[in-house]
């Protein structure tokens, strides 16, 4: 059975050449196979950044290392594995130091994801071609061959263009997303309370952009609302189809300090928004003077309230469907909870709870777990230490939204 098997062992009597790499490209494993073609022992790779064990020939064409590298980042960026075929890449002479050894290459690349579901390790798999392109130098090919074979490198190189401009693209695109993302979640309101911590973490993965937010609003006398809401999708117009269900909301709650008409209203607009449908919201409203808090929910994950004896209690009799996901309108719920002074709120997205190995009630269970670890810590501290504890303070897969109130 595949659960006896000894993988190490397996990957170390294997003929053809494995090196492993964690997320910051540090060489962590290496096979015998990829010793001998390499010419390096165990203690000049093991524990050190790739291109700084094998460093690139400053006499090589340009681009060689480059794409080599931007191969590794665009694993770790996309979680699918990625080919480079006849690249190269030379590597040190061991016996003349300062000289370099042409290297031709085909690698392959594939991620491994860790329990959050990011890229924890990298498997090259490298065969040294070198011998093959040496040969087609020493024994030229006919006419013919020569002209397909120029009309395949042409391909090949315009390929390697397009995928180059592709990445800058996705760059400058991300850049413009995380400016217009940072820009719509400045809230001056929450500039006025330090009982409040939010933290927004992008995801690791497509543009680092998504369509998770929150917003604080103060209403007379002295109450105020906190929301929190995903739009589905990446990019530029997830940032921007949230930045527009965020304002309407923070309107609707000025109008109405009523979370369940203001979410009511919500949904009627994101009707007309193309890429809002589906989108999820809770939004809440405290009252210090009452001491209650009124909620509702479209669709979106409950929030929890965590009492001083440690205690968790779910704010999730108010749920109905996500933003403009019924036909016709209805009235949403709404529900209330009295609260102690010096309990702690928590609002957030599925990011933070979502795994791919366990459903959704899991997750819920594991931020209450995490919750009642410590009842005591302030806001900003909480917050920090919820991420740590559920295993995304580095970012997840998808985009993340934390709201910590203590009440």
């Amino acid at each position: 059975m595949t659960r006896d098997i000894e993988f190490a062992a397996f990957c170390d009597a294997a003929p053809i050449a494995y090196l492993v790499l964690d997320r910051e490209l540090v060489i962590r494993y290496v096979n015998p196979a990829y010793l001998q073609i390499t010419g390096r022992t165990r203690d000049e790779l093991i524990g050190r950044y790739f291109f700084d064990a094998l460093p690139e020939n400053p006499g090589a064409p340009a681009g060689d290392a480059e794409s080599l590298k931007a191969s590794m980042l665009e694993v770790l960026r996309t979680r699918k594995p990625d080919t480079l075929t006849l690249q190269r890449y030379d590597i040190p002479d061991p016996g003349r130091p300062g000289t370099f050894e042409e290297r031709w290459w085909s690698e392959v690349h594939t991620p491994i994801p860790g329990p959050d579901g990011t890229v924890e390790w990298i498997v090259q798999q490298a065969d040294d071609v070198t011998a093959f392109v040496h040969s087609r130098r020493a024994h030229p090919l006919t006419e013919r061959d020569n002209g397909i074979a120029a009309e395949l490198y042409v391909r090949a190189r315009e390929l390697h263009r397009l995928n180059q401009e592709l990445r800058q693209a996705h760059a400058r695109e991300r850049q413009v997303a995380v400016t217009l993302q940072e820009a719509m979640l400045d809230d001056a309101d929450l500039l006025r309370h330090d009982n409040i911590a939010v933290r927004y973490l992008p995801a690791t993965t497509s543009l680092n952009v998504c369509g998770d937010w929150y917003d604080i609003v103060d209403l007379p006398p002295d109450r105020y609302s906190v929301a929190v809401g995903d739009v589905v999708g990446h990019g530029l117009h997830a940032a921007a189809v949230m930045g527009m269900l965020r304002s309407a909301l923070s309107a609707a709650i000025r109008a109405l300090p009523s979370p369940a008409q203001a979410l009511e209203i919500l949904g009627l607009y994101a009707r007309s928004i193309d890429g809002a449908t589906a989108a999820t919201a809770v939004k809440v409203l405290v009252d210090p003077r009452t001491r209650l808090i009124i909620y509702s929910s479209a669709g979106h994950p409950p929030p929890v309230l965590l009492h001083g004896d440690g205690t968790c209690e779910l704010l999730d009799q108010a749920t109905d469907p996500p933003l403009g996901a019924r036909p016709h309108h209805v009235p949403r719920p709404q529900a209330s909870v009295v609260y102690t002074r010096g309990d702690t709120l928590v609002l957030y997205t599925d990011g933070l709870i979502e795994r791919r190995d366990a459903d959704i009630y899991a997750g819920v269970t594991r931020l209450t777990e995490a919750l009642a670890l410590d009842t005591a810590l302030a806001p900003d501290e909480l917050a920090d230490a919820l991420l740590a504890r559920l295993g995304v303070a580095g970012g997840a897969s998808d985009d993340i939204a934390l709201v910590v109130i203590r009440l």
